[in-house]
C-alpha cells in the first residue's frame, strides 16, 4: 500500500499543468469505456479536469493547449451560439 508520500500520481494544485502523458491517459480510458469516476480514481486527477478534457478533444480532436488566439476566437464563438441559442 502506498502512502501519500510515496503516491507517483499525487493530487494537482490548481496552477499546475499537466503533462503531455496524463490527457492521453485519460482518452485512453475513455476509450475502453472507463467512467469519468473511475478514470479520476485511476489517475488521482479531479473529475472536472478529465471531463474537461475529454470535452476538448471531442470537440478539437486534440488536447494539445492552443495558442492564445485561437482560444479567445473559440470563446467568441461560444458565446455568440449561447447568445443566439438563448434568443
Amino acid at each position: 500500500m502506498q502512502t501519500a508520500s510515496t503516491n507517483i500520481c499525487e493530487r494537482m494544485d490548481r496552477s499546475q499543468e499537466l503533462s503531455e502523458f496524463k490527457p492521453g491517459t485519460m482518452i485512453g480510458c475513455h476509450l475502453c469505456n472507463k467512467s469519468i469516476h473511475e478514470i479520476s480514481l485511476l489517475l488521482n486527477i479531479p473529475r472536472s479536469t478529465i471531463s474537461d478534457i475529454i470535452t476538448k478533444w471531442k470537440q478539437l480532436g486534440t488536447t494539445a493547449t492552443q495558442p492564445q488566439g485561437e482560444r479567445e476566437k473559440n470563446m467568441l464563438k461560444r458565446t455568440v451560439t449561447n447568445c443566439l441559442q438563448n434568443q
